[in-house]
């Protein structure tokens, strides 16, 4: 059965665990909070922290947004949602370091539902994280990618963490400059097949395995001259 409640709480919760993960490091960051409303319905809490002596800034935002009916321009593609209310939660954010040498990071998280009077609702999970390094060092791209995957372990088959490798290497390719966006990470979306806890259950897992892969290379690389 669907909670929303339990994914807003949940996202709302991870907000702030890398919030105070990244404070707890840098004292020195000042975080600026702004609660906004959307006109068509729903909200969100968009987070800045800044002027740290290690992190320059980084944006973690969250939203919950709804409405009636989305436009002819999300269903064009998706003519089974249209003539749906729809729900969207998310986490997103974006780390950027000081010393060139301390890498870039994202993540990105969502949940989204239609639902129609007297048909199954239809929703799926999407998400991910990635690394993007100035200067990379084999020790640091060795332990994002064995975190990631133990971040799929257990979930689907074998060859879940392989396929979401090769998702996000290919979803962050920059075509223009024909080469990668760093070192790649995780990404994945529409996921539904596995049914809603087991989705659920890889979405928190992907989620609270960021900071454990991020945070020692933050700690290795931060005082590097």
């Amino acid at each position: 059965m669907i909670d929303i409640e339990s994914i807003k709480q949940y996202l709302l919760g991870l907000q702030d665990q890398v919030c105070d993960g990244l404070m707890q490091l840098d004292s020195q960051l000042e975080l600026k909070e702004d609660q906004w409303e959307r006109d068509g319905g729903g909200g969100g809490r968009s987070r800045v922290m800044r002027n740290g002596n290690i992190f320059e800034q980084g944006g973690i935002n969250f939203s919950h947004v709804h409405g009636e009916g989305l436009p002819p321009s999300a269903t064009a593609h998706r003519p089974e949602l249209a003539g749906r209310s729809f729900q969207a939660l998310g986490d997103s954010l974006v780390i950027h370091p000081l010393n060139p040498y301390v890498p870039t990071t994202h993540m990105n998280v969502r949940f989204f539902v239609a639902e129609k009077e007297g048909e199954e609702p239809i929703w799926w999970f999407g998400g991910g994280f990635d690394l993007t390094p100035c200067y990379g060092f084999e020790e640091d791209a060795r332990y994002w990618h064995e975190t990631a995957k133990q971040a799929c372990e257990g979930f689907g088959d074998e060859d879940t963490y392989a396929k979401y490798k090769k998702w996000c290497d290919e979803y962050f390719y920059l075509k223009h400059r024909q080469e990668p966006r760093g070192i790649g990470g995780l990404f994945y979306d529409d996921l539904n097949e596995w049914g809603y806890e087991s989705s659920c259950a890889l979405m928190q897992s992907v989620d609270d395995h960021f900071l454990k892969a991020y945070m020692p290379i933050v700690e290795r690389t931060m005082e590097t001259e």
